[in-house]
């Protein structure tokens, strides 16, 4: 009853919004339009400027107030002791298929590591496997397998002082990646602020040496925050990628339940507008949140509307799970009805292109899908050499 009068009472605070989840019909995910003229997909055309799109859904509004079942959160809270039993809506798919034991085996052969694995994500299968769109992903994790930061949600391995980089990774891990026929890879690390540079070299010299082995494959950079420093998100921003992503995880109002202290949130949105700041014209931003750690509707939506005011241009919501009983544990577990209502408002915000879901990751196949034929619609309608990332010379 209490979680009930809380989400009660944070309703009014964004009245606006939160009563167009009632009465606006959600706009339906963004599609693919085959172009008569071409053989490729394009997405269908951006909409209106974002301040006209919330002005016409304020227009939109029910004369009742919104309540309760306009979000279907679980209305239990789980606790350490009492932990939430996973709904039907949770459930996971076993990992297979040739292109799954082809990617596993050259891992472990290289010695790379995967963010799929070390969060144990419930999609690796279907993305390493390429699943129903055929667009092959996979998320490899460099600088090591040891963070040195201790977020409450986060499973990979954590020290103060984890072994120094591996110098020959970036070379290896290019060749490795460039023979595997993926179509879209997400380089992502872990953070490295025992480094001078926090990692930010590295991680360049990886998407540089990718890129040559293979130009058209599509890179996106899931980088930490280097806190904040300027200097290392320009390195990674103008190294070539294709979407530059950093995470904020969750609702600003519980950052510091959620992340490690040296984590924040103004810090991580600066990083977010520094690297729309410094990339090339048509690079894509991105960021993630876990939804069921205790946040409310209108935390999430204020944070939206912070995330899109700084500019960015793709974010996903997924349930955050739980890694083990030393993590901090699942607060609510969110319905599809819900992330479906969080996509729509983000669609009618202005963002290019939101995924959302039970099982979505900041990483998911399905959504790398829709950013790959986005991007590559946009280099289609651009004067040749007037768009896209370039390699920096070093």
């Amino acid at each position: 009853m209490q979680r009930r009068r809380e989400l009660l009472q944070s309703l009014p605070r964004f009245p606006s919004l939160l009563r167009s989840f009632s009465s606006a019909p959600s706009p339906p995910l963004q599609t693919l339009e085959r172009d008569p003229s071409s053989q490729t997909l394009s997405p269908s055309p951006p909409p209106p400027p974002a301040a006209n799109r919330l002005a016409d859904l304020r227009l939109r509004l029910a004369a009742e107030a919104p309540d309760l079942s306009n979000f279907v959160y679980s209305v239990e809270v789980g606790t350490k002791k009492r932990p939430l039993p996973k709904p039907k809506w949770m459930k996971e798919t076993i990992p297979g298929g040739a292109k799954y034991a082809a990617i596993k085996a050259k891992l472990r052969e290289l010695k790379l590591h995967t963010v799929c694995e070390e969060a144990r994500c419930p999609n690796m299968g279907e993305c390493w496997s390429g699943g129903e769109t055929g667009t092959a992903t996979a998320t490899i994790m460099i600088l090591g397998d040891t963070c040195t930061r201790g977020c409450r949600f986060c499973n990979v391995k954590t020290s103060r002082t984890p072994p120094p980089p591996d110098p020959n990774e970036p070379s290896n891990v290019a060749r490795a990646i460039a023979s595997w026929g993926l179509d879209y890879v997400v380089i992502t690390s872990v953070d490295r602020d025992d480094l001078p540079d926090q990692g930010s070299g590295h991680f360049a010299e990886t998407v540089q040496t990718l890129k040559i082995l293979k130009p058209t494959m599509l890179i996106e950079a899931l980088v930490p925050d280097f806190r904040g420093d300027p200097s290392c998100v320009e390195k990674v921003a103008k190294s070539g990628l294709d979407v530059f992503a950093h995470n904020i995880e969750t609702v600003e109002e519980l950052q510091s339940v959620v992340r490690d202290y040296r984590a924040n949130f103004k810090q991580s949105l600066d990083v977010l507008k520094i690297a729309k700041e410094y990339a090339p014209e048509g690079t894509l931003t991105k960021t993630s949140i876990m939804l069921g750690c205790g946040e409310t509707p209108d935390q999430v939506i204020s944070t939206m509307e912070k995330v899109r005011a700084a500019g960015v241009d793709v974010m996903t919501f997924g349930q955050y799970m739980r890694p083990s009983k030393r993590h901090m544990p699942v607060s609510e577990y969110v319905t599809p009805e819900a992330f479906e209502k969080y996509r729509s408002l983000g669609m009618e915000m202005g963002f290019r292109y939101v995924a959302s879901g039970p099982m979505v990751r900041s990483s998911y196949k399905a959504g790398e899908f829709y950013i790959k034929a986005m991007i590559e619609a946009d280099r289609a309608k651009a004067p040749l050499g007037n768009y896209g990332p370039q390699l920096e010379q070093s």
